[in-house]
């Protein structure tokens, strides 16, 4: 059965086929590829399209630029999307850009990571793990 996957780049839902290599999916729309292996910027204007139209389970980085440990998990998180996608979407939202969706989550603390899948939240983690961490909470997640 085939995947629906937003395109990161304009949102275009797009039809995966199971037996289609995803890496080489492009949009049907912009022709941008489906997986860039770095997380998309979230925000309010493509939050849905990207969270509750994919067929991936998509993680989340709620983050903000002042944050040291935010700053310090960054390179872990963007090493874990090149390492994981095309099996999960990776996705960062800052929390001073985008207060609507922090407030919608009750980020209380930063960094916090969230799983959703179909939209729904299915795994919350805060704090700045370390990348054997992060593939560890993964894994065991059997989201990937």
């Amino acid at each position: 059965m085939p995947k629906i996957i937003p395109c990161p780049n304009c949102g275009q839902l797009n039809r995966l086929p199971d037996d289609k290599d995803a890496q080489k999916g492009h949009c049907a729309k912009c022709g941008s590829s489906l997986f860039t292996g770095h997380p998309i910027v979230l925000t309010s204007a493509n939050f849905n399209s990207q969270t509750t139209s994919n067929d991936l389970p998509v993680l989340i980085d709620f983050w903000a630029t002042w944050c040291g440990p935010c700053r310090a998990m960054a390179p872990v998180f963007e090493a874990a999307a090149a390492e994981f996608e095309p099996r999960l979407r990776f996705g960062k939202v800052d929390t001073e850009a985008e207060q609507p969706l922090a407030a919608r989550f009750q980020i209380q603390a930063i960094p916090t990571l969230i799983v959703l899948k179909g939209g729904k939240e299915i795994a919350r983690r805060s704090g700045a793990v370390s990348s054997g961490e992060l593939k560890r909470w993964i894994e065991q997640l059997a989201i990937a």
